[in-house]
């Protein structure tokens, strides 16, 4: 627990010491934010994953569609997938995406 002064004059130099110390550090940390955005913007884009499973909605989230990972109509809930996860999926009967059609891409035809 720290001690405060208990006279008028040096609690305000406090505050006054105390709103200083506090400028200091957001612009630090401002500048820090800036460098990284700049840094994050360098960057190359993350390489998108090449399969993608689509998850259902509601307790279990089970497999509704498999995508090429190109693919224009996923939403939200795809996550990535490698090439023998979607081999299964389709043999187990989990639909294809019927615009990109990871089916034919890999060769497994119902």
């Amino acid at each position: 627990m720290s001690v405060l002064p208990p006279d008028l004059p040096r609690l305000r130099t406090l505050v006054t010491y105390l709103r200083g110390e506090l400028g200091r550090a957001e612009r630090a940390l401002s500048a820090a934010e800036e460098a990284e955005a700049l840094a994050a913007s360098r960057r190359p884009p993350k390489e998108p994953p090449a399969w993608l499973v689509e998850r259902g909605i509601g307790t279990g989230r089970l497999p509704a569609r498999v995508h090429t990972g190109d693919c224009w109509d996923t939403g939200n809930r795809c996550t990535p997938a490698d090439p023998e996860q979607i081999r299964r999926l389709l043999t187990q009967g989990v639909p294809a995406c019927i615009h990109c059609r990871p089916d034919t891409a890999l060769g497994v035809l119902e």
